[in-house]
């Protein structure tokens, strides 16, 4: 973080830069320096933070009434705050922005790797005003504070141009605003680079080539599944090949996808979209989400009918999906008949290469749950990361439908004996992902216990 965007920092917490030297920043603050500056310090920077107590007095000679004020309640002052705010989201590699109205402050929290991390914070007065400009920008209507609102918009960001899904929800102190960055860059992630094992690859990708069948990607909100999707049209997108979407909403457009958005105002709900699409001669159709039976009724039929079907669904694990699906009325001999591949994931953070450490001891768990010896990974932090991650790996399970799982389903096996059957036939579960990724160095146990909960916790 360079010297002046410190300074901006410090001047939210009407605290005053002194200086800055190559292991330490010198601050200046008034009576007790508030908490959310020394978090957002030692967020920014891994330096050492040294404070001076200062009169009122004397920080006002240093700042000026004018430059102390971080915002004004109107104009140009808010679109410039806001404006800072999502460039720090965007070169913080934010996933998603809080701005969260409160009694004594309007505070900004970043989602980074998947964990919030406070930011910005702005006096509490300004909540309406904030909140009104966020409104422009997302096409919201400015005087309804009563209801949640949800939208999407684009903005250019420096030379950049960003997009975001807005979202507002009326709260204790005002309204409550989370932005969503949405995937930049490339248009899709290669197969390969996901993070799935040579053999869950290649079961993945033999999938894909299969001429109808359906294949779920499940877990919970945040987890990677669009992501696991969007690679998998771009394995099939080829001239030869039609593929057809429809989505809530549209979060990365694909070249040469026929992509359609729900809009359940104008009756563009997913069950009408995916009648439509059968009619549309497609090879591959994609359904952003399962949510209800009749969505799950027509997606199987399809299946069943020549179509290659690919959809997410929000269970815990693979097996727990044949559950879901049964709960929403799909009778087991249609999902033995349909389904051909569930893969369950999760995100957890990848270790800095550049700071982490290796414990001398390592970690010894019971010999049914990892039978080698664990290096026991610390992350440190550095210049280069936040906390001593950067970025975040994808742990698989893949519950390949064989025949005699197949068999199985349709016998009314319960999910405790088909995934023992499973584990039998080689799937290998979300927390050995995890563990291997452990003994390679990319994540920690904590992390991955974080995120998958301790071993057999019912």
């Amino acid at each position: 973080m360079t010297h002046q965007h410190i300074a901006a920092l410090c001047k939210r917490f009407g605290a005053h830069l002194i200086n800055v030297t190559d292991t330490a920043i010198h601050v200046a603050v008034v009576e007790h320096p508030a908490q959310e500056l020394l978090d957002a310090l030692r967020f920014s920077t891994q330096k050492q933070v040294d404070i001076e107590c200062w009169s009122a007095e004397r920080m006002e000679k240093q700042q000026p009434p004018q430059e102390a004020a971080p915002l004004q309640e109107e104009g140009i002052q808010v679109v410039d705050w806001v404006n800072q705010t999502l460039n720090e989201a965007l070169a913080r590699r934010a996933s998603d922005i809080h701005f969260e109205p409160g009694e004594e402050r309007y505070q900004v929290r970043l989602r980074i790797d998947g964990v919030l991390h406070p930011a910005a914070v702005a006096p509490a007065r300004l909540a309406s005003t904030i909140t009104a400009r966020l409104k422009v920008l997302g096409n919201l209507d400015i005087a309804e504070r009563r209801v949640p609102q949800d939208g999407q918009f684009s903005i250019m960001l420096g030379e950049q141009k960003v997009s975001f899904r807005i979202s507002t929800l009326p709260c204790r102190h005002g309204e409550k605003v989370v932005l969503r960055l949405q995937h930049q860059g490339k248009q899709h992630i290669d197969a390969e680079a996901l993070g799935m094992s040579a053999s869950q690859l290649g079961l993945f990708r033999h999938t894909l080539t299969q001429p109808q069948g359906l294949v779920l990607v499940t877990g919970p909100t945040g987890s990677g599944k669009t992501m696991t999707l969007y690679s998998a049209l771009g394995e099939r997108n080829q001239p030869d090949v039609n593929i057809c979407s429809v989505e809530d909403p549209i979060e990365l457009p694909l070249h040469g996808l026929n992509q359609t958005q729900i809009h359940p105002k104008a009756g563009l709900t997913f069950q009408a979209i995916l009648r439509a699409l059968l009619r549309q001669d497609p090879d591959i159709i994609m359904v952003g989400e399962i949510r209800d039976g009749e969505t799950a009724e027509i997606a199987i039929n399809a299946a069943q009918t020549g179509h290659l079907v690919l959809s997410t669904l929000h269970t815990n694990s693979t097996t727990e999906t044949l559950v879901r699906l049964e709960q929403m009325g799909v009778a087991r001999w249609m999902l033995a008949s349909a389904l051909k591949l569930v893969v369950a994931q999760r995100l957890v953070r990848r270790l800095c290469p550049h700071c982490r450490s290796l414990n001398p001891e390592p970690v010894l768990l019971a010999k049914s749950t990892w039978p080698r010896p664990l290096p026991d990974w610390q992350e440190n932090g550095c210049e280069r990361c936040y906390a001593g991650f950067y970025g975040r790996i994808a742990l698989f399970e893949m519950l390949h439908i064989t025949p005699e799982l197949s068999r199985q389903i349709v016998a009314g096996a319960p999910a405790s004996e088909i995934e023992t059957l499973a584990h039998q036939q080689g799937m290998k579960s979300l927390f050995d992902h995890g563990l291997r990724a452990v003994e390679e160095g990319r994540t920690t146990l904590d992390e991955v216990y974080r995120v998958l909960g301790m071993p057999h916790d019912e």
